[in-house]
């Protein structure tokens, strides 16, 4: 994979778009096992950033009737980066109760302004749209670590499949930067995704983020809650990220 410049976000290759490429190796590999299997569940460790090209190596964890696991690292010659795993699992028909979130009250994305990302702090940001929902922007001094905003990739009008929901999971600035004032890294230690069963029903390229720091330590440790909905308000997913707050 050619790392280049352009996909970075702070200090490397960006971290969603890596966990995606990876979601895509291990999905490859598991439909060679049981066509059909969908991604229940992606995690990735950063290990290290990753400055230049990469490869994938997958791996099988094990292969059951239920659910299907497999592993996958990226790697260079300096050894291992991200270590990764996914869980895939047939679609059951089945009653059971549901639950899931309810979407924040926001306008429609084109009555929010656009938030832009100077390239030079993350360089990826120039091929999404971003619209945030509501008084709170990053680095701003705020009271509650959240962020909220529509979010989509530029000049690509389809709605987002698991692979697409994965990279823009992690595409918000850090929602403890919300309380900060000065500028000040919080990169990803790990991160899980897990794609919901109403994505694949999703019509609009735009999907509605919330994202929220659940809590944080005096020593910097930061996990943070993520959440997206579709412009219908229907659920579409959730993500888990453990951060580190850096000042240099």
């Amino acid at each position: 994979m050619a790392a280049g410049s352009h996909l970075h976000g702070f200090g490397g290759f960006h971290g969603g778009l890596t966990l995606a490429l990876m979601a895509s190796a291990m999905q490859d590999a598991a439909q060679k096992i049981s066509p059909g299997l969908r991604l229940q569940s992606a995690t990735a460790r950063f290990l290290r950033p990753i400055g230049d090209d990469f490869r994938l190596e997958t791996s099988l964890i094990r292969a059951g009737r239920t659910l299907t696991t497999l592993g996958a690292d990226a790697v260079t010659e300096k050894g291992i980066h991200v270590a990764g795993s996914a869980v895939f699992g047939n679609p059951q028909p089945a009653e059971w109760q549901t639950f899931a979130p309810a979407a924040p009250k926001a306008p429609a994305p084109e009555e929010c302004e656009v938030f832009v990302i100077p390239p030079e702090f993350v360089a990826i940001s120039t091929y999404l749209e971003i619209r945030p929902v509501g008084v709170s922007r990053p680095y701003a001094g705020g009271a509650e670590p959240e962020l909220i905003a529509w979010i989509r990739i530029l000049e690509d009008e389809r709605p987002p499949d698991a692979l697409r929901f994965v990279f823009l999971m992690d595409s918000l600035a850090p929602s403890y930067a919300a309380v900060l004032s000065t500028l000040a890294l919080v990169p990803t230690v790990e991160l899980t995704v897990r794609p919901g069963s109403n994505l694949a029903q999703a019509s609009s390229p735009w999907i509605l983020l919330r994202a929220r720091t659940r809590s944080a330590t005096a020593e910097g440790w930061v996990d943070e809650e993520i959440d997206a909905w579709g412009r219908d308000g229907a659920h579409l997913g959730s993500a888990q990220q453990l951060r580190i707050v850096r000042t240099g």
